[in-house]
């Protein structure tokens, strides 16, 4: 554990979160055009008025050394590489990133089939060309995807080298922004409180329920811009993964976030707290354990130049 230093308060966290805090703040955290509203806490029902991005981020933590797992998002599925920081991978899928970092060496996850657990469960994304995509597994020697049209959906599921479900869809000839989309799907001990959760408290956009064919389940989307968070019933209570998995927020200010969880009794993973120096964040935890991390990024007040010295 690290203590953080936060306004005379030691407050003390993983290293792995102070690692992940830290390689949010030398990575550019800090959205080129803001979008956040300017509701005041008392005016604000939801988090969604300081949305600083039009999408979200994800993170999830890898096996070992992750050498397989990085090489299969990047050179396997095409993402860019935008480089590592603090022991943070990253990877760009249109305006979100996927971010990788270490499971702790005594974690234990449940992994198996997409509903023997609760929590996130599967990534979607979108590709333009099957034939393309089926080489660069070939070529690297992972097993090729099995792609199948249901309901005139033309899609594959597979898993990553650590056992993670990750869904391919192939859309020809689609509009560009359609290969930046990103779905994060999640299975939900208590459908409810899960939707409820992203719906009263997050404050994302609901979409009308979709019957999924291939997963055999009615998925409830949730989405702020490029980027959709699809949940869905388990089949029964099912373990849940703490820390494994999660979303990452934009926002300006996190405060009034802050607030709005004291206030609505939201379970906490990490305290609002500057966890590096100008990172100001939470750690939430949603019905089934999955972080969601809302992070805002402040202005550094540099101190100001001694004055010159009198010539004498």
């Amino acid at each position: 554990m690290i203590g953080v230093i936060v306004a005379g308060t030691v407050i003390y966290m993983s290293r792995t979160t102070a690692s992940v805090a830290f390689a949010f703040l030398l990575t550019g955290l800090v959205p080129a055009v803001s979008d956040a509203q300017s509701a005041s806490p008392a005016q604000a029902a939801t988090a969604a008025p300081y949305f600083a991005e039009k999408s979200m981020n994800v993170f999830r933590r890898f096996n070992g050394d992750g050498v397989k797992t990085l090489e299969f998002y990047g050179k396997v599925l095409g993402f860019g590489d935008v480089g590592a920081v603090g022991g943070v991978s990253r990877y760009q899928v249109g305006p979100s990133q996927l971010k990788f970092t270490r499971l702790g060496a005594n974690a234990k996850v449940t992994r198996g089939a997409i509903n023997d657990a609760a929590g996130v469960r599967l990534w979607t994304m979108w590709f333009a060309d099957e034939a393309t995509l089926t080489k660069r597994f070939q070529d690297h020697g992972v097993p090729a995807p099995a792609f199948k049209t249901i309901d005139g959906v033309r899609s594959a599921l597979v898993t990553d080298p650590d056992g993670e479900w990750v869904q391919l869809v192939i859309a020809a000839n689609a509009p560009p922004e359609t290969y930046g989309r990103l779905e994060i799907g999640i299975a939900a001990n208590d459908l409810e409180k899960s939707r409820a959760f992203y719906r009263t408290f997050v404050g994302l956009e609901e979409l009308p329920a979709v019957k999924d064919p291939v997963l055999g389940v009615t998925k409830y989307p949730f989405r702020n811009g490029s980027t959709t968070i699809s949940v869905w019933a388990t089949s029964g209570p099912k373990p849940t993964n703490r820390s494994l998995a999660g979303i990452q927020y934009v926002v300006k200010p996190v405060d009034p976030i802050w607030a709005l969880a004291q206030a609505r009794g939201i379970p906490v993973e990490t305290p609002l707290g500057e966890t590096m120096p100008g990172l100001v964040t939470t750690w939430l935890l949603d019905p089934d354990q999955v972080t969601n991390y809302f992070a805002e990024i402040r202005p550094r007040q540099r101190p100001a130049a001694p004055a010159p010295t009198a010539a004498r």
